[in-house]
């Protein structure tokens, strides 16, 4: 069995550690990665051993790479083709119909989110994502509500296989970043978010939620990423006087030490499948606050590892932050974070990632 992956490559986020870390389960010569970008992506996987292939665009309009991927899949024999993203998933298109090759994907965020603020453009790119995504042979869908929300849109159930995401979960925790280092006390109440700076992330929620926490009282954020929004949100936090209490962090690579450091984990989205970024804060048994979205009450158990509210709801957000920061001064919001990591490093690991993966696969290549 040969797979070619392929993906954009200009991810920073949760997909982009999906990818990798999925390639890393297989032999080099089973999983093969096409990217369209070179950069960090393409190192990132090349220095973990997995043969990547950049096919460059002169830009994201540039449909002359086609040919090239449609050949390459042909000379290469490979048995599969796995797309990840809306662009990649339109492309999909093409060489499904120039080659005839199996087609899977594994959606990584709802369709219907991928272009919201992008005005007529992403209006035609959501038409069109909308389209592509009910061109498969096979989907992987990372958590239960995520294959239900794929049937919703005509989507055949025996065509889904639900893949929940999985990381290496390790005995030791990691060495917490010092606080110092981020201009933080060991007195403070520390919440880290893991997230691209997209509208889709909810950041300003989080935001709302903090503005009504008394300045005695109110909690650090560590915001994790980089994105499109990124000068937006660092206004909106100054418009609500966040800004000595809300610190924007960019990309960082010692995402394990941030969590170590950390008291609480957060997302706040108003949309997602499984968030890689809540199994890297259970691993660090930190617990989570989160909204209702995609997978994670499969993860988040209300009122033992964490705390689940409404997408959009400042204020359910904020009566949970205070909740946490009196259970953080009793001395028993720890324990919230240990329980969580025993659930989920019973359940979602590398190796339930890898068979369920290779169920599909082989599935597929049986129906032929």
């Amino acid at each position: 069995m040969k797979v070619l992956h392929f993906i954009t490559g200009a991810e920073t986020g949760g997909s982009r550690k999906h990818v990798i870390t999925l390639l890393e389960q297989f032999a080099a010569d089973e999983a093969v990665l096409a990217l369209m970008h070179d950069g960090p992506f393409a190192e990132e996987a090349r220095s973990k051993g997995i043969r990547t292939i950049v096919f460059s665009q002169n830009s994201r309009y540039d449909l002359s790479i086609l040919k090239k991927i449609a050949s390459f899949l042909s000379n290469e024999r490979f048995d599969l083709l796995h797309t990840h993203g809306p662009r990649a998933n339109l492309f999909g298109v093409y060489l499904k119909r120039k080659t005839g090759i199996r087609w899977v994907t594994t959606v990584h965020s709802d369709p219907a989110f991928d272009f919201v603020k992008s005005g007529v453009k992403g209006k035609i790119f959501t038409t069109l994502s909308m389209y592509a995504i009910k061109k498969m042979d096979g989907y992987f869908a990372v958590s239960e509500r995520f294959k239900q929300n794929l049937i919703k849109l005509g989507i055949d159930s025996s065509k889904i296989q639900t893949v929940y995401n999985g990381i290496q979960f390790t005995d030791d925790q990691a060495v917490p970043v010092h606080r110092d280092s981020l201009g933080l006390s060991a007195a403070d109440f520390v919440m880290t978010m893991v997230a691209r700076l997209h509208p889709i992330k909810g950041h300003t929620i989080v935001f709302d939620a903090l503005r009504e926490i008394s300045e005695a009282d109110r909690p650090h954020l560590l915001l994790v990423g980089d994105g499109p929004i990124k000068g937006e949100l660092m206004k909106e936090a100054a418009s609500r006087n966040l800004s000595s209490h809300v610190h924007f962090l960019g990309f960082r690579k010692d995402v394990d030490g941030i969590y170590a450091a950390s008291d609480l984990a957060l997302l706040a989205s108003y949309s997602e499948s499984f968030p890689l970024a809540l199994l890297e804060a259970a691993n660090q048994h930190v617990p989570i606050l989160t909204t209702d979205v995609g997978g994670v009450k499969e993860l988040v158990e209300q009122g033992r590892t964490g705390w689940i509210v409404p997408p959009g709801d400042s204020l359910a957000y904020r009566e949970a932050i205070e909740e946490a920061i009196i259970l953080h001064r009793e001395g028993k919001l720890r324990e919230r974070g240990n329980a969580l990591y025993a659930y989920a490093a019973n359940r979602y690991s590398l190796e339930q990632l890898e068979q369920s993966t290779r169920k599909l696969y082989h599935a597929l290549l049986e129906h032929i």
